[in-house]
């Protein structure tokens, strides 16, 4: 599989590992805790395997980056949070630098 394709499936897993924290009450509900663990285990792994092929500066700030916009919009959908002005501007400004990152490295 491209790895690319499994750093996007790490991120997704990031994404739902920290909005398990929130379901989970922070780690305390066992059923709930278990699954958000189960989550942090396999986006490690699939950023380890990603890593393999992409350069580890490279995969993690992706990694990141899908984790904390897809957190933030997570959030927002399930939780109702809510963000100002400038917080989606930098939220923008990821994602952008994030696509940038992915772009200039075409041949890896």
């Amino acid at each position: 599989m491209n790895s690319w394709i499994i750093l996007i499936l790490a991120g997704i897993c990031e994404i739902v590992w920290a909005l398990g924290l929130k379901f989970s009450e922070g780690l305390t509900k066992p059923m709930q805790s278990a699954i958000t663990i189960a989550f942090m285990v396999l986006s490690l792994y699939l950023l380890a395997v990603a890593s393999r092929h992409i350069p580890i500066g490279i995969s993690y700030s992706v990694w990141v980056g899908i984790g904390a916009f897809g957190t933030l919009v997570g959030s927002m959908l399930l939780f109702g949070d809510k963000i100002n002005f400038i917080q989606l501007m930098f939220c923008i400004t990821l994602v952008i630098s994030v696509l940038g990152i992915k772009l200039s490295a075409i041949d890896m």
